[in-house]
């Protein structure tokens, strides 16, 4: 039976990924190119964000379905409201923006810039208006544009998937800047895998014995003015908040349990 159970999974996730592979290539082709034909771009981009916001929901919805994943979420009612904010996260696995995204409607993400050349992800992360990390400057302008329109900026400042169990990246401070800029909220975002599948070290077909769990845990906002306020200089101040959110973001995750003491 759990040899069964294995296969099942190993199944269900290659068909998962073949789907959203060919869906996200339709959608950059087909559907997000007609897009650009709307002619009120404001609208245009709540449209596409609800289409995105709304697939992923299905795809997470169908993986717990299926039995290939468990989705736990503490506080996740504050990723529903309209009021903007700055989430930063630690990022274990590739899942979490999937994650993310299908907890969050009003939502723009930072992208690498291997996806906007990718034909799976192109057209997305246009139509969407995503903000591309290439240019430090306008990587803050275009943030700062979207968080006073009204969305929310979900933001992994390790810039990569985490090294190591119990080990994050040294976080970028473009967040930190981008909320000095916008005077907008931050929203640290605990994120976990257990037991971990889609990691820096392991492919996709390294499905484990059991079903994995997602866990999401959001903290309270943190307000930028306090921790900056004593700095001489916008560098400094972005400095201190990147250091001080990425201090608190690792502290809870060893009080959350999601990292663990001795390992």
């Amino acid at each position: 039976m759990a040899r069964l159970e294995f296969v099942w999974r190993l199944i269900a996730t290659g068909l998962a990924m073949a789907v959203f592979g060919i869906c996200g290539f339709l959608f950059s082709v087909i559907v997000f190119p007609l897009a650009w034909l709307w002619p009120h771009r404001a609208s245009r981009q709540r449209a596409v964000t609800a289409v995105i916001h709304g697939f992923f929901r299905a795809l997470v919805a169908v993986l717990q379905f299926v039995g290939v994943m468990k989705l736990e979420v503490e506080g996740g009612d504050v990723l529903r409201t309209r009021h903007p904010a700055i989430v930063v996260a630690n990022h274990p696995t590739w899942l979490d923006v999937m994650v993310l995204l299908s907890l969050t409607p009003h939502a723009c993400c930072v992208v690498k810039s291997a996806h906007w050349r990718n034909p799976c992800f192109y057209g997305i992360v246009r139509a969407a208006e995503y903000v591309s990390n290439v240019d430090p400057v306008e990587f803050v302008e275009a943030g700062s544009r979207q968080l006073e329109a009204g969305y929310t900026m979900i933001i992994f400042p390790e810039g990569t998937r985490s090294p190591a169990p119990n080990r994050l990246h040294a976080f970028s401070r473009g967040f930190a800047h981008m909320a000095i800029k916008a005077g907008a909220p931050i929203l640290p975002v605990l994120m976990d895998c257990d037991p971990p599948v889609f990691t820096k070290q392991m492919r996709w077909y390294n499905v484990p014995s059991r079903a994995f769990c997602m866990r999401v845990s959001v903290l309270e906002p943190v307000g930028v003015e306090q921790i900056s306020a004593h700095e001489s200089s916008p560098a400094l101040a972005a400095r201190s908040v990147t250091s001080a959110i990425e201090a608190h973001i690792t502290q809870h995750l060893f009080d959350h349990g999601f990292f663990k003491t001795g390992n």
